[in-house]
């Protein structure tokens, strides 16, 4: 066991106390020997160390180093393992892959003491003011391994940072967009009723875009919603993510801080998206209040906000097609049909759909991510397929006609039963209940029939969910006795 400099340090302070070297050699864990040397010395284990000036063993690299150090003068990015996967071409059968170690090891020197100071990039701590910016990053989730009612669940949250205080807030979106980044740092501002002086965001294209020059610039939507609440745009330079240093570093932190919530919470799973909104915001509360005497000294220099909030959606008009749907931005939904080649008016939020005839509202439906998607309703044209079961069979969106696991089940008891055109039919018949009476029940009867080894054929159906009338009870008719009033009459008389 080597010798601290701490134990010697121990052991002469104890024999300071009392001068018994046993004792102070016991109480410094070292032994009564080792104790005598360093007190006859007077020095500490690390002067009395020797500094090791020569080689084990012979450098293999000796003669070819010359070159490789031509090779690092000439081009100082070359990886170490691509100079000796050159030295191994140029001189087969002399280097082992276990060299490769010693070569970095003398890559790393050189480089140390003799390469160049314009390839190293030094990066200047900076000093934060008091209400100066406010900074907006998006951050994904996945890592902290959460699920909605059991399926994987990873939604984006827009973080708002102001860097002096570390006060933070957080929405949940479905995209870096435009609407994402308004939302998120509209209810970061309107929750702290003021504003800093900057608003600084990386080159996501909600703030910025491309241009002919290659370079970006601030999009129009977003000049007008900074000249609206009053703050100066800035951006980081493209590529440098450090220059957001604070909400990157808050982006970490703050998902290590869910990711202990969770762990207390005892489950990872949530019943809806408003029930993880709820748990966020609870969480973000908790970790500002440890910062409210900073955020205290940043809202005495910020400027109240006395703007209105700006909505949240931009509207869009569609028209409806023959198969009952509507295109927004790329993505299928389903209408009623009695909409078809009409013109709709769609409020595009960042997380759901409004649609609108006229001023009436029509339906409200969660908004799909990306492009080429489609949500379609069962609801919406299984009055019109019912009626033509033959166009089942090779319906594009057909996968969206099985609401739950139960009904797919169904499907296929009843095409084993009845193979074709025929069992599609039946199971037409079954959606088409579903949809005029209550889901969760029709689901209920198939579970049971399926259960029970039987093929729920629509009449069985039927007849398991038709409302049950409750018995009419049988009520005798009362005898009443009229004397009774010619009583109270001849009490009032009297």
């Amino acid at each position: 066991m080597t010798t601290k400099d701490q134990q010697v340090s121990i052991m002469r302070k104890e024999l300071s106390k009392h001068g018994k070297q046993g004792v102070a050699a016991a109480k410094a864990g070292v032994c009564r020997q080792t104790a005598a040397k360093y007190q006859r010395s007077g020095k500490l284990p690390s002067d009395l160390k020797k500094v090791r000036d020569w080689r084990t063993r012979e450098d293999g690299f000796a003669e070819v180093w010359p070159q490789v150090e031509a090779w690092l003068r000439q081009t100082p990015g070359l990886w170490v393992g691509t100079l000796f996967e050159r030295l191994q071409e140029q001189y087969p059968e002399r280097f082992e892959p276990g060299q490769l170690r010693t070569l970095y090891r003398r890559v790393r020197r050189f480089r140390a003491l003799q390469g160049d100071d314009e390839g190293h990039e030094v990066f200047f701590p900076q000093q934060h003011r008091p209400g100066e910016a406010a900074q907006t990053d998006f951050t994904h989730t996945g890592e902290l391994a959460m699920t909605l009612q059991g399926a994987p669940y990873a939604p984006l949250l827009c973080h708002v940072v102001l860097p002096y205080s570390n006060w933070q807030w957080a929405c949940r979106c479905r995209s870096e967009s435009f609407l994402a980044l308004k939302q998120g740092l509209q209810a970061a501002l309107f929750r702290l009723g003021k504003i800093p002086q900057w608003h600084q965001t990386d080159n996501s294209t909600g703030a910025t875009h491309r241009v002919r020059t290659g370079q970006r610039d601030f999009n129009a939507e977003y000049v007008d919603l900074m000249e609206h609440l009053g703050m100066k745009p800035r951006t980081i330079a493209v590529g440098k993510k450090e220059q957001n240093g604070t909400v990157e570093a808050q982006n970490g932190a703050f998902k290590r801080l869910l990711r202990q919530l969770l762990l207390c919470r005892g489950s990872h799973d949530f019943a809806s998206a408003e029930a993880f909104d709820q748990w966020l915001e609870k969480a973000l509360h908790k970790e500002n209040n440890r910062r409210h005497t900073r955020l205290q000294e940043e809202l005495a220099v910020m400027r109240p906000l006395t703007v209105a909030r700006l909505p949240e959606f931009k509207n869009l008009e569609v028209w409806v097609s023959q198969n009952s749907t509507i295109n927004v931005l790329g993505n299928l939904y389903s209408v009623p049909p009695r909409l078809m080649r009409q013109k709709l008016r769609v409020r595009i939020y960042e997380n759901h759909l409004v649609v609108f005839y006229a001023d009436t509202l029509i339906q409200e439906m969660p908004r799909l991510t990306g492009r080429a998607h489609h949500a379609i309703d069962y609801r919406h044209v299984i009055w019109s397929l019912v009626q033509k079961p033959g166009a089942f069979a090779r319906y594009r969106y057909r996968e969206a006609l099985f609401p739950t696991l139960m009904f797919r089940r169904a499907y296929e008891a009843l095409q084993a039963a009845y193979p074709g055109t025929s069992g599609d039919a039946a199971y037409l018949r079954i959606l088409h209940l579903a949809a005029s009476t209550q889901e969760s029940e029709v689901h209920s009867a198939l579970e049971l029939l399926l259960d029970a080894g039987q093929v729920p054929e629509a009449e069985r159906v039927k007849e398991l969910v038709r409302p049950v009338a409750p018995p009419i009870p049988a009520m005798a008719v009362p005898t009443v006795d009229l004397a009774l009033y010619d009583t109270l009459l001849g009490e009032r008389h009297s």
